[in-house]
């Protein structure tokens, strides 16, 4: 297993007879465009012809969680180290909660012990941002408590003598919630996930020095954006208005900010 001079060691390239669906940040194709925003769209008029549905995204094969699972395990298990952190980042829509839900699965399985600990949960709530005049951008990086965000960080890294308490973010009131992820002392892994793990403007550089790894999604352009226009029509867009937010609105934009993130990611997972 090889590693990056500068990060750490959960970083394995993919064996040569395994599947394509995880290369090392240089063997993996130049990515294009991804990436996030979360809040309300601004009233539009609905066009008369409706886009098509989008396709369905194939399913990640479940070999992957337990494979990645592995990864963490084997860092654990040579560093010797008590409590794992490891970020998963990517654009909206590329499976960062999804993967994550599946290696907490994994862990349970197991019988290890194990929490995912959202980034999102760091969102400045609706009234925040609208008056600081941020709410047509919710999902940039300055709509988030980054500071905040770090010093959870911390505290799942050295406070491990009781329960560590973090907040989710909850699509439906589109809010996040405080309190609503208990972290106990005997968690081994963490993981965590969010679009700006990798982001090189401060304070996020020090997200970065606080994790064993981060590893970068990249699914595909068509089967991201497929995905995130559905879970906008899930959380109540209409499918004109899911479709623009995903591929002009501010996910698009803040897309074209993570995506050159990937080049710093010590994993990236192309499934």
């Amino acid at each position: 297993m090889t590693t990056d001079d500068t990060g750490p060691d959960i970083v394995a390239p993919a064996p040569t007879d395994a599947p394509a669906d995880a290369r090392p940040v240089d063997d993996a194709p130049t990515p294009e465009s991804d990436a996030p925003g979360d809040g309300p769209d601004p009233d539009e008029p609905t066009p008369a012809a409706a886009p098509p549905a989008p396709a369905p995204a194939p399913a990640e094969m479940p070999d992957d969680a337990i494979r990645l699972a592995g990864l963490i395990r084997s860092h654990a298990e040579r560093t010797g180290a008590t409590r794992i952190i490891v970020g998963l980042t990517g654009g909206p829509g590329s499976g960062k909660s999804t993967t994550a839900a599946r290696l907490l699965d994994e862990f349970t399985l197991a019988g290890e012990r194990a929490a995912v600990v959202p980034m999102d949960g760091f969102h400045l709530a609706q009234r925040q941002l609208q008056a600081q005049g941020l709410a047509d951008i919710k999902g940039a990086p300055e709509t988030f408590d980054a500071e905040g965000y770090l010093a959870l960080l911390h505290r799942l890294r050295t406070q491990r003598d009781e329960v560590v308490y973090a907040p989710a973010f909850d699509r439906t009131l589109e809010e996040p919630v405080a309190g609503s992820i208990a972290v106990a002392p005997d968690v081994r892994y963490v993981i965590t996930e969010g679009n700006y793990l990798l982001h090189d403007v401060a304070p996020w550089p020090a997200v970065r020095a606080v994790l064993d790894a981060v590893w970068f999604l990249d699914p595909g352009e068509d089967i991201r954006i497929n995905r995130l226009v559905r879970r906008h029509i899930q959380f109540g867009r209409t499918p004109n208005a899911a479709l623009k937010r995903a591929t002009t609105g501010v996910d698009a934009v803040n897309a074209e900010l993570i995506a050159p993130t990937r080049q710093r990611a010590d994993l990236v997972i192309t499934s």
